[in-house]
């Protein structure tokens, strides 16, 4: 049976008040629409998003659920309703059993939504979430209130909403007024619609405070992860000096295979031991010459995207220069730019420190710089 999952994401979140739109916005380090996604893929059962976007955004939410079963995305219409339809009448040709519609702005669905919305399938032509009203509710106007509006029965509905898809499709084309969700139209036809219980968890993302709110829900589902990173390089003539991603004016420069940033090695080690994935040598061994006089820019950006490809954020990285010479300090925020730059963080979570030895060892001599480095990360349980 194939299944597909409609991911609407062509609104503009006028609401919101960001200069993007609200689905494209960071939640913790990776985009609310990402999140979303991921989600309704969690359980297995679905077979492919289809994302429906903005007109002229196909690439942008391509490159935003890169590596998902996803498939190309379809230009929204002007209204919600009309963005579904345009999503449903895409599959036409080659039409699901079962289609799902959910709102990208919902990043935190529970586990165990979608396997439970499409068990109810088997008897209904559609189900939805839903959570029973729990506040009193008044009608009113013009900032007063105009009577009290009886609660019991009444239901506040969620997505992601699940439909057989010849029914779905029917009862878009058939649509002559203007719904606020899919099930509506199905009710307006006559047909029948689950209701299973929702989560107070799978909130839509409409106001800034959402976000909050949203991190808060996804928080318990992930672990934190510490690794910590050493390295060292000798200093040499006829060499640049390349600390944290930076050259650095000095009349010596690190010695090694690559370009010896002995902060970016010790910071990706940091990551890579968080991540229980070895160290820098093991995904870029200096026997290989590819490697020889490489930016390590390019090292730092692979255990960053390591770290995104386990679902997972950066959330503070720490790294600590221990040398004599040159000066760290007047370079430290300039490194620090650098690093969040290339692990795409916030420069609030990267911190760059010096220290010295008080003139002994090899760092006390000028012959050498170390470098140690913690990184702090959130995993998926």
């Amino acid at each position: 049976m194939r299944v597909i999952a409609l991911l609407m994401a062509a609104g503009r979140g006028s609401r919101f008040g960001a200069e993007v739109p609200k689905q494209y916005l960071p939640l913790l380090g990776r985009p609310v629409l990402r999140h979303a996604a991921e989600a309704l893929l969690a359980d297995g059962g679905v077979d492919a998003i289809l994302p429906v976007v903005p007109e002229g955004e196909a690439e942008t939410v391509a490159a935003l659920l890169a590596g998902l079963p996803c498939l190309p995305p379809v230009t929204g219409g002007a209204t919600r309703q009309d963005s579904v339809r345009r999503g449903l009448e895409s599959l036409a040709t080659r039409p699901p059993e079962l289609v799902l519609v959910h709102d990208g702005a919902r990043p935190a669905l529970p586990r165990g939504t979608v396997p439970a919305l499409l068990a109810a399938l088997a008897e209904h032509p559609g189900a939805i979430p839903a959570q029973p009203v729990s506040d009193t509710l008044k009608a009113g106007a013009s900032g007063r209130i105009l009577r009290t509006v009886p609660r019991a029965g009444l239901f506040r509905a969620q997505t992601p909403q699940a439909f057989r898809y010849p029914a779905l499709l029917d009862a878009h084309r058939a649509a002559r007024e203007e719904a606020t969700d899919d099930a509506a139209l199905l009710e307006a036809a006559g047909l029948d619609v689950a209701l299973l219980p929702g989560s107070e968890s799978n909130l839509k993302v409409t106001y800034p405070e959402d976000l909050a709110r949203a991190e808060a829900a996804l928080l318990p589902r992930y672990l934190p992860a510490m690794g910590t990173g050493f390295d060292v390089h000798r200093l040499v003539e006829g060499r640049p000096l390349v600390l944290c991603g930076l050259t650095i004016p000095h009349s010596l420069g690190l010695d090694g295979h690559s370009d010896a940033d002995v902060g970016v090695h010790a910071l990706c080690d940091a990551i890579y031991g968080a991540l229980a994935e070895g160290d820098i040598g093991r995904h870029f061994p200096p026997s290989e010459a590819e490697w020889k006089d490489a930016d390590s820019a390019r090292f730092l950006r692979h255990a960053a995207g390591r770290v995104a490809a386990r679902g997972g954020v950066i959330t503070h990285a720490d790294v600590t220069l221990i040398c004599e010479r040159p000066k760290i300090g007047p370079h430290a925020d300039a490194m620090r730019a650098r690093l969040a730059e290339l692990m795409g963080i916030p420069l609030a979570r990267v911190s760059v420190k010096a220290t010295t030895t008080e003139r002994l060892g090899f760092t006390g001599r000028g012959e050498g710089i170390a470098a140690q480095a913690a990184a702090t990360l959130l995993l998926p349980a």
